[in-house]
C-alpha cells in the first residue's frame, strides 16, 4: 500500500512540474509593481518612471487584470508600459512568470 501511495505521489509531482514547463501565450501590459493594474494601458509614462526609479516590472493580464511578477525582468526592459503578447512559463503558486518571448502590440 505504501508503494502505491509513493508511486501516486511521485506521478502527481511530475504532472505538476510538467504543467509549468509548457509555454503559454498571454496578452497584457508591462506595468510596475507599485501601480500594478491601476492604469495598465493608460500609464506608460508612469510605469517607465516607476521602474526606472527602482520598482520592479510586472505583467498585467488584459482579460482578468491580474498582476504577475516577472522572474527575469531584463526580458521586458524594452516594453515598459507597453501592450504586449508574451510567451511565458507560469508558476501559479508564486503568481510569477518567466518570459520566453516578447512581442510589442499596438495599443
Amino acid at each position: 500500500m505504501k508503494v502505491l501511495a509513493v508511486a501516486t505521489l511521485s506521478l502527481l509531482s511530475f504532472v505538476s512540474v510538467a504543467s509549468f514547463a509548457a509555454d503559454t501565450k498571454v496578452d497584457g501590459y508591462i506595468s510596475d509593481a507599485m501601480c500594478g493594474a491601476k492604469h495598465a494601458g493608460t500609464g506608460a509614462a508612469c510605469a517607465k518612471k516607476c521602474i526606472e526609479g527602482g520598482s520592479k516590472p510586472v505583467f498585467v493580464d488584459s482579460a482578468k487584470k491580474e498582476v504577475w511578477a516577472i522572474d527575469n525582468p531584463d526580458a521586458v526592459k524594452d516594453a515598459y508600459g507597453k501592450h504586449v503578447k508574451l510567451t511565458v512559463t507560469a508558476d501559479a503558486a508564486s503568481k510569477s512568470v518567466h518570459v520566453n518571448e516578447v512581442s510589442v502590440l499596438a495599443n
